[in-house]
């Protein structure tokens, strides 16, 4: 039953990280082919938008997390506080040396899906995850 359950959580997270990842490709894609913007800051903007995207939906329904969203939210930020520097940084020197800027992106995306699933998993949302399955009521004795 609980392997169950960790694997509609990985397919839950899987499937809004794929929405986020869409959002994060199209606008890109705007920022880099049509409006012509550096890669670090087509690659910045779309990173913040699939991030809030991607934690408000699964702080709802994949870890089912309502409570302390503030202190979620800073866990997040800490975590993209380390990731967004390395990522941008890296993919624009990647990017300035030849590197296709969508291999890059792809490359960026794969290892924040990975990294970002088992920091929500274990940090972020440890606490709180499933609270209310995990709760055992008691049987009501009957007078």
């Amino acid at each position: 039953m609980q392997n169950k359950k960790e694997l509609i959580q990985a397919l839950k997270f899987l499937g809004f990280s794929v929405s986020a990842g869409v959002i994060q490709v199209l606008s890109f894609t705007l920022l880099n082919e049509i409006l012509l913007v550096d890669y670090w800051v087509s690659y910045l903007t779309a990173l913040i938008l699939s991030v809030l995207w991607n934690f408000t939906l699964n702080r709802k329904f994949t870890f089912k997390s309502a409570s302390n969203v503030p202190i979620a939210m800073l866990k997040v930020a800490l975590f993209y506080a380390v990731f967004t520097p390395l990522s941008t940084l890296g993919g624009d020197y990647l990017e300035s040396i030849g590197w296709n800027e969508y291999l890059v992106l792809a490359i960026s995306m794969a290892l924040n899906f990975v990294l970002e699933y088992v920091y929500q998993k274990f940090f972020v949302f440890t606490d709180v995850l499933n609270k209310k399955e995990d709760v055992k009521e008691e049987p009501k004795e009957e007078k």
